[in-house]
């Protein structure tokens, strides 16, 4: 009797163990939820929903794009950080919730470094200043200039405290020595808005989110805060040639797991997204709002782990020096 009960729960025991690894080949086997923490509009969700497109297609499963905004997007990278791990809940995360929340938040539910399983980095964006049409300056020496001059009475917009709009923003005050007045959106998108209908004097955004508006001329772009000039937007000088070459910002949009997902499945995962990257239609959608493309050696979930190390390692002296914090 006892050797029959023993081989009754080998039995199942083996059959738990083939039903896993049948599970596990064949995923995935429904749609993949995909977290952007911020509202729809802005860089991280614009990379998203193209990354998403082409990967659900290689997958043969929908990732569906879900915007859980609040707290500089720690909201929704919580959300993702405490889900199943079982690679039906992914998150798009960027500069700013990966890196900058480290010296933001002391009390961060999550931590970007131990709580998730790195897939790949999906674009890098390089940081645009644009100000509204009706702002007096021509070019980013006179913003300079009426910036100095006029800080306490001009604002800025960003995707929220934290968010890598607002920290290009805070690094470019640091090095002017200026405190103009923060306010912060739910998303690059609104802030953008606000920017267009003249509630706010400038921002500092990604390309993805920001070129079309530069090349529809409905505001005025300043300056790219990287060493060459960008293509989809040639005339707009390099930091270098405005007279402030240490003004030099990326930012960068990535696909994370809950830590504790199969290595198998962010593998799927991590080929899905290569092969998105490799899709003429993609790239192209991409390159033509000024991302730059990992190339093969950043395509892999160790090049993304060395990332996120490096922009905490970089980022949070910056917001501890300017007093910045998350709850304010």
């Amino acid at each position: 009797m006892h050797m029959k009960r023993a081989l009754f729960t080998l039995a199942a025991a083996l059959g738990f163990v083939a039903t896993a690894a049948q599970a596990q080949g064949t995923y995935p086997t429904r749609p993949i939820t995909l977290v952007v923490p911020f509202t729809a509009g802005g860089t991280t969700d614009v990379v998203a929903r193209f990354m998403a497109d082409h990967m659900g297609r290689t997958l043969g499963q929908q990732l569906v794009v879900e915007n859980v905004t609040g707290a500089g997007g720690t909201v929704g990278v919580t959300r993702v950080a405490k889900a199943e791990p079982d690679g039906y809940t992914i998150l798009m995360g960027n500069l700013g919730t990966q890196a900058a929340s480290v010296g933001l938040y002391p009390k961060l539910a999550y931590d970007p470094r131990t709580d998730f399983e790195p897939i790949m980095n999906s674009a890098s964006t390089p940081m645009l200043v644009v100000a509204k049409k009706d702002l007096p300056v021509k070019d980013f020496k006179e913003f300079i200039a009426y910036l100095k001059a006029n800080a306490p009475k001009m604002n800025y917009g960003s995707g929220g405290v934290g968010s890598t709009s607002h920290l290009t923003c805070l690094f470019m005050e640091s090095l002017l020595g200026v405190k103009p007045q923060h306010v912060p959106f739910r998303g690059s998108g609104p802030a953008l808005n606000a920017l267009l209908g003249g509630q706010v004097d400038y921002v500092c955004d990604q390309t993805v989110a920001i070129v079309p508006t530069v090349q529809g001329k409905q505001a005025n772009g300043l300056v790219v805060a990287v060493q060459n000039r960008l293509p989809v937007v040639p005339d707009v000088p390099t930091s270098a040639e405005q007279g402030l070459p240490q003004f030099q910002a990326t930012g960068w949009n990535a696909l994370f797991a809950p830590k504790g997902t199969p290595k198998e499945i962010v593998t799927k995962l991590n080929a899905a997204a290569k092969a998105a990257l490799k899709d003429e239609t993609t790239r192209k959608r991409l390159l033509d709002l000024g991302a730059e493309l990992p190339d093969e050696a950043g395509q892999t979930p160790e090049a993304l782990a060395q990332l996120v190390n490096s922009e905490i390692d970089k980022w949070v002296p910056i917001i501890k020096g300017a007093g910045v914090t998350g709850q304010q």
